[in-house]
């Protein structure tokens, strides 16, 4: 009931997804299984920095039209993906990790689960401004 009149907490549910696509992503690191490249590293880095300037301009056009009780609720959210989502692919892009490194998984891991709470704290925020259709 924290959602727009929702029956559930949708960021919650956002942050529990999010935590499993970063823990298997961790588990695929230190297996070896998938391998960050830097240019996947700088594209992550780019759509973090590129969403923070339009998260800025939808929130306030958002606060004008009364819609403050979505945004305030989901933008810290979206706001500690974005900053982890930075924070994370510049450590990844300046220190060289080994493949199954541990340390090196961990930090990846926590990658990608900072940019998936990016796309699924944006779909509960998509969903809370569309009016919150319960299903």
């Amino acid at each position: 009931m924290f959602n727009c009149n929702c029956k559930f907490n949708c960021v919650g549910v956002a942050i529990i997804a999010s935590i499993i696509v970063g823990i298997v992503t961790a588990m695929l690191r230190i297996t070896a299984v998938i391998t960050v490249t830097p240019a996947f590293l700088w594209v992550l880095f780019g759509i973090a920095v590129v969403y923070l300037g339009v998260l800025l301009i939808t929130s306030t056009l958002l606060r004008s039209t009364g819609n403050c009780n979505c945004v305030c609720f989901n933008l810290p959210a979206i706001l500690v993906g974005i900053l982890g989502t930075v924070l994370t692919s510049v450590i990844l892009l300046a220190i060289t990790f080994a493949a199954t490194s541990i340390i090196g998984a961990i930090i990846t891991g926590a990658l990608l689960f900072f940019f998936s709470l990016i796309l699924t704290a944006t779909t509960c925020l998509v969903k809370c401004i569309a009016g919150c259709v319960n299903d």
